[in-house]
């Protein structure tokens, strides 16, 4: 047994071998200097990993899929999916491998999975690399929204590779090892669909259930309950990035995850100030993914899936269409219960958002936030100080002090509870210029910064001393912010 077998847990390759009509089997690319830039060690811990074995050679390489197990498959997953609405039959891991999936502590699978670790037969034209800035970008996100309590991806390590490479000017390298309960994906069922093969698209629903929705396989309609299940862990995932202002930046069919884990930060941002038309991706130049579309593009990609099911749904195409069709309205009222019992909590409403009262002012509150492009998260997090009787630092917030004092004198007139909020409503969030910096830094070679702005945003609701320019919305030049994909 060689070291890396004897130091690791079992890489074991479930979907490689039950899927191999939708996967590749192939190798990451030899790194020619590792160094391990962020090794999450909790995470480590959950996993069955020994972070000294982590820290040493053969674990810099089981982190880089240099030095795998003898057993261990590792595959380049194949997906289709809509981009910005244009279907691409083929696109599948350009730049990753699923090494394998290992046991967490919770006796669940785990997929650990590779971004940057070289090209793949479905690299359509690219170099199949990354650089270190998008890979600490998801990996301080990702945990960010996992101490959120946001179902997201994780984030296990980033090595950097020693190797150049070319962007707009010339960056170094890195590696990112991520953990998901699994990869499969919206996309992932128009590929097998798109094979004209039911069996196929079965096998794959079958392991989905499994894996995700066991109570599915009980149902009168196993296939109907799953996609029932996917689209209302969508509606409670999609509320949940609209209540901390998150943009997600690229909601292709291929980045909705069936677990209901939101995966592939690329143009991710926190909005800054409130505006519903807020995008940060550099690539969409119609505002296909802005701030308030996230919901209505969630609705569209589960259709893709929808349609994907349908021969499983029932023989009969119409009566499948029509089954389809009256699950797919359930999205709009379980997103909409959703936000509203997140915007419940966010405000301490002790009741709920139905009265003539309590939602007139949540209308009230987005509008004045909207007009003076208020701080999302600072205004919300002072709202907690104000339900205890000190407005002043929300006042300064808001250009219109006539109109929000007469807001806080009606809210607070339903006594909102302060220390429910301050559980719901974040301090820390990585905001956008603080991400800037420390990236900006990391690439320098300087961890220094990530690692602070890490210590503060994976702790989120709890105000620390020595950490207030963590708290602090962007300084007036910052400017428009716009973030890349890193490819």
């Amino acid at each position: 047994m060689n070291a890396v077998a004897a130091s690791a847990a079992t890489l074991s390759g479930h979907f490689a071998r039950k899927f191999p009509e939708m996967a590749i089997a192939w190798r990451a690319e030899e790194i020619p200097d590792p160094q391990l830039l962020v090794l999450n060690e909790p995470l480590a811990a959950e996993l069955g990993l020994d972070t000294g074995f982590l820290r040493s050679s053969d674990g810099v390489g089981l982190l880089t899929g240099s030095r795998l197990p003898a057993d261990a498959t590792p595959v380049a997953q194949a997906y289709a999916g809509h981009q910005f609405g244009w279907y691409a039959p083929r696109l599948g891991d350009g730049r990753a491998l699923l090494l394998g999936e290992v046991a967490h502590a919770d006796g669940q699978l785990r997929d650990v999975h590779l971004k940057g670790s070289g090209r793949t037969p479905f690299g359509r034209g690219g170099d199949g690399l990354a650089v270190v800035g998008p890979m600490l970008r998801e990996y301080l996100v990702s945990e960010a929204m996992h101490a959120l309590g946001i179902p997201s991806t994780r984030s296990l390590a980033v090595v950097g590779t020693g190797r150049l490479v070319q962007r707009e000017t010339v960056l170094p390298g890195a590696v990112l090892t991520r953990v998901a309960t699994s990869h499969l994906r919206v996309g992932s069922f128009q590929y097998a669909a798109a094979t004209g093969d039911t069996d196929l698209v079965r096998r794959l629903a079958d392991y989905a259930i499994t894996r995700h929705y066991p109570a599915a396989a009980e149902a009168e309609n196993s296939y109907l309950a799953l996609f029932q299940a996917v689209a209302a862990a969508q509606a409670s995932l999609v509320a949940r990035w609209m209540l901390v202002g998150f943009v997600h930046g690229v909601m292709n069919t291929d980045n909705m995850t069936i677990s209901g884990e939101t995966i592939d930060y690329g143009p991710c941002a926190f909005m800054d100030g409130f505006d519903p038309a807020s995008v940060y991706s550099s690539v969409d130049e119609t505002g296909r993914y802005a701030y308030r579309n996230q919901p209505v593009v969630a609705e569209w990609n589960l259709a893709r899936l929808a349609e994907s099911l349908l021969p499983l749904l029932h023989e009969d195409q119409e009566k499948a269409i029509e089954l389809a069709v009256e699950s797919l309205a359930d999205f709009r009222r379980q997103y909409s219960a959703a936000w509203a019992a997140g915007m419940n909590a966010k405000l301490g409403f002790r009741g709920g958002l139905e009265d003539d009262v309590t939602w007139p002012l949540v209308e009230e509150l987005l509008a004045l936030m909207q007009e003076g492009h208020v701080d999302y998260t600072s205004l919300f997090r002072s709202l907690g100080k104000a339900a205890r009787g000190q407005a002043e630092p929300a006042r300064q917030l808001v250009p219109d002090v006539t109109a929000f004092d007469a807001w806080v004198d009606r809210w607070r007139a339903q006594s909102p509870d302060a220390d429910a909020m301050d559980r719901v409503n974040p301090a820390y969030i990585p905001r956008n210029h603080l991400v800037e910096e420390a990236l900006a830094a990391a690439t320098g070679g300087d961890l220094d910064p990530l690692s602070r702005l890490l210590n503060a945003v994976t702790h989120p609701f709890d105000e620390r001393p020595g950490l207030e320019r963590y708290a602090v919305g962007a300084p007036e030049d910052f400017g428009t912010y716009r973030t890349f994909c890193g490819t």
